[in-house]
């Protein structure tokens, strides 16, 4: 197959979606397909007639992106596409979507590719954007019967409401645990709410969950093994998600049978609840008394060397190369049925 490796963009997980991309770019050279690897908004001077045709050169992709300042190039321009880059996906028979947080994760990008025909991997704009805000994802899962920690939504301006500590204050629409804090008095409430809003202008907070946290890949409509997650210190914040060593993560879980099929059939629920295509990661918290609760949805999980979603998907035998095979195999069935 021709595949677009797609990542990158300007969201604050920038860089860890090009360390996922590169990942899958090379998974999918090894198993066979003619593969280029594209950053969404810094483009390529590569001629597009030979897309495909010519290998697009990684190195000299990996030399523009190390010397490319985000900032500066979103103040010299308006387009959010980098050059070529809709023409190269066009001629691809998918588009592989390594792209995380906003402007990627979040249905912008997959609602114009449904709108240029281009097909990708992972969920369809509605569902991506509706996970992509972690206040419309509590009130469908709780809806659904899917417990969730208590809590609220601050946008800015608004006072700041009265709230019993500790607790958990988030971007609405962040990932990767950037713009997370916990607070364990009002002077730490006040800091983050500040911090927060300099990411976004929506915040939400919650009561804070004392407990294990674990993980659960689905993937077409049926859980992954579960994943524990327990960072060596503080919480499962970005530095413990990203640097080796720094979290110690057990697959499968070393929890009771009745809550692994507790945790999964609310992760399987969650996904059709939220109308997830393909595949996603679902968070969740299991209290000091046993009590589930269900932390976020997340529709283009990780796919770095030390992600939990491949490492889910080893326990049953499918190493990274076959993973990345699933994920398109899967996401192409949504194609099929609109035939």
């Amino acid at each position: 197959m021709n595949i677009v490796v797609l990542a990158g963009g300007t969201s604050t997980e920038r860089e860890i979606s090009l360390i996922s991309g590169k990942g899958i770019y090379n998974a999918l050279k090894k198993t066979g397909h003619n593969v280029i690897f594209l950053d969404v908004f810094l483009g390529t001077n590569n001629d597009v007639n030979k897309a495909f045709k010519e290998d697009f050169s990684l190195q000299k992709e990996e030399e523009w992106l190390n010397s490319f300042n985000v900032e500066e190039e979103k103040k010299r321009r308006r387009d959010f596409f980098g050059d070529n880059v809709i023409d190269i996906c066009k001629k691809a028979d998918i588009v592989f979507m390594a792209l995380h947080g906003a402007n990627g994760e979040d249905g912008k990008v997959q609602a114009v590719f449904d709108l240029m025909n281009i097909k990708y991997t992972g969920s369809g704009a509605l569902s991506s954007g509706i996970a992509m805000n972690k206040a419309i994802t509590k009130d469908i899962l709780v809806s659904k019967g899917i417990p969730m920690a208590k809590g609220g939504v601050l946008h800015k301006g608004d006072e700041l409401v009265e709230i019993n500590f500790p607790a958990v204050v988030k971007t609405c629409c962040g990932g990767s645990s950037v713009g997370v804090y916990l607070v364990n008095n009002r002077q730490e409430y006040e800091k983050a709410v500040i911090d927060g809003f300099s990411y976004e202008d929506s915040l939400v907070y919650e009561e804070f969950i004392k407990g294990r946290e674990f993980s659960v890949g689905v993937i077409d409509e049926k859980a992954l093994p579960i994943i524990e997650i327990s960072p060596k210190e503080g919480f499962y914040d970005y530095k413990n998600k990203y640097v080796q060593g720094a979290t110690i993560e057990v697959c499968p879980a070393p929890i009771s049978d009745e809550l692994t099929k507790e945790m999964q059939d609310y992760a399987e629920k969650a996904y059709k609840a939220i109308g997830i295509e393909a595949y996603c990661r679902i968070d969740f918290m299991i209290r000091e008394d046993g009590k589930i609760f269900c932390l976020e949805v997340n529709t283009l999980p990780g796919m770095t060397s030390t992600s939990l979603l491949p490492q889910e998907a080893q326990v049953l035998g499918i190493n990274y190369e076959a993973l990345c095979e699933k994920i398109i195999e899967v996401s192409m069935k949504k194609y099929k049925k609109e035939a």
